[in-house]
């Protein structure tokens, strides 16, 4: 009688390796389709030419994946994924080139994470092999990526990075004239807003909803509108003024520090020299090229004032908000999120607006929350079901209390 040679344990395994192949393949045709598409919609021809040779290594490592899974009886994957890979989702759309580029360098760094991981646990020699030489490889891409996201733009040649000079000197002197924030700020800040406005309003509305229950409709309705527009002005001047002091007292604490950096340059320059050679020695310069840099910055005092100051306070002038554009923008970013839970009750009464403002309300929050992985790169399904859960458990506490002051105040 023949003895069968199949081994379940060995079937298994391997169908667990082909898996977690095929995984690798697909994230590096989706990394490969969005360097391609990135690389061709980029204006500056130093950077496409970065992302195009990105392009080619996730290629090729897509390749060895490709390779390795027919080497254990598997089959020519295929691509499931958006033709322009992850360049067309909304946050990288919205966010900017530098955002998407952002993005792409976390990315890269969770790769590593995940092949570190793979490392232990994959137990095959071949794949292993494979993942050794793709590690390194994407340590460099998270390093080249680094590079773009921090002004120094590497073209490459023949396996080595060669500065633009003054193609970088150009793109910094644009950055520098044009004064403002990058659209990542920008959507931050109006987020932040719209998410205060929505959660606080919300609270009144479904608190004075509980504490009114009791009335009729109509009358619960007009203490509904009233209560919620008078938090809705208060919320958004408070946030406005807030906003704008905290923006002019960070400059003015800025140009004290300034200040008192000038004055003791002035008194004691040598300790200054030596102060900002030790910052650069930190971050990694040669003692002797630290020292050699500060010199030719000590030449100009106002130079050597410029670079002592965004070292130790770790900020610049360019970087300061101005206050009354944080202040404008503040207010009508949440005067636009405090206005959503009241929308109901300017047409509904009764227990209908009380349902269609927590309707509305909670499909804000997830929105809002949605909005959010725009520049914290999380899954905007995560982000905006964690904002909704909060949003539903806020307005449950609020309307519980109201309910429990309106039955003391009967």
């Amino acid at each position: 009688m023949a003895v069968s040679s199949f081994d379940p344990f060995k079937n298994n395994r391997t169908k667990r390796v082909l898996a977690c192949l095929e995984g690798n393949w697909q994230a590096e045709m989706e990394g490969y389709y969005t360097y391609l598409a990135l690389a061709d919609r980029e204006n500056d021809a130093l950077r496409a030419t970065v992302l195009r040779h990105l392009a080619a290594a996730e290629l090729e490592h897509a390749a060895l994946w490709a390779s390795r899974m027919i080497e254990l009886g598997g089959k020519q994957p295929t691509y499931t994924g958006h033709p322009h890979g992850d360049a067309d989702s909304l946050a990288s759309r919205a966010g900017g080139p530098l955002m998407a580029l952002r993005r792409l360098e976390i990315e890269e760094s969770r790769h590593i994470a995940n092949y570190g991981t793979q490392l232990k646990d994959l137990g095959d020699e071949g794949s292993i092999a494979i993942l050794e030489h793709v590690i390194e490889d994407e340590k460099d891409h998270y390093r080249e990526l680094g590079s773009l996201l921090r002004g120094r733009s590497h073209a490459v040649q023949g396996g080595k990075q060669v500065v633009d000079a003054k193609g970088l000197l150009e793109e910094l002197l644009a950055k520098r004239n044009q004064g403002r924030t990058q659209a990542g700020s920008w959507i931050g800040d109006a987020i932040y807003g719209v998410n205060d406005g929505l959660g606080a309003i919300f609270g009144i509305v479904s608190g004075v909803s509980g504490a009114t229950a009791t009335q009729n409709s109509q009358a619960q309705a007009h203490f509904v509108l009233l209560a919620g527009l008078a938090g809705m002005i208060a919320s958004a001047l408070s946030m406005g003024s807030g906003a704008y002091l905290a923006a002019k007292s960070e400059r003015e604490i800025y140009e004290a520090e300034v200040h008192r950096e000038r004055e003791a340059i002035e008194m004691n320059p040598s300790e200054a020299r030596e102060l900002l050679s030790l910052y650069y020695q930190v971050k990694g310069l040669p003692e002797e090229d630290s020292a050699r840099v500060v010199e030719h910055l000590a030449n100009d005092p106002e130079m050597l004032l410029k670079a002592l100051a965004s070292e130790r306070l770790d900020t610049s002038e360019e970087g300061l908000k101005v206050p009354w554009v944080s202040a404008t923008s503040g207010a009508l970013s949440t005067a636009v999120g405090a206005t959503i839970p009241i929308i109901p009750f300017f047409f509904m009464s009764g227990i209908s607006a009380v349902i269609a403002a927590a309707v509305i309300s909670l499909i804000a929050h997830f929105a809002v929350g949605a909005a959010k992985s725009l520049i914290t790169v999380r899954s905007w399904w995560s982000s905006g079901f964690e904002m909704t859960a909060v949003g539903a458990v806020e307005g449950a506490v609020t309307y519980a209390i109201g309910l429990w002051l309106g039955h003391l105040g009967a």
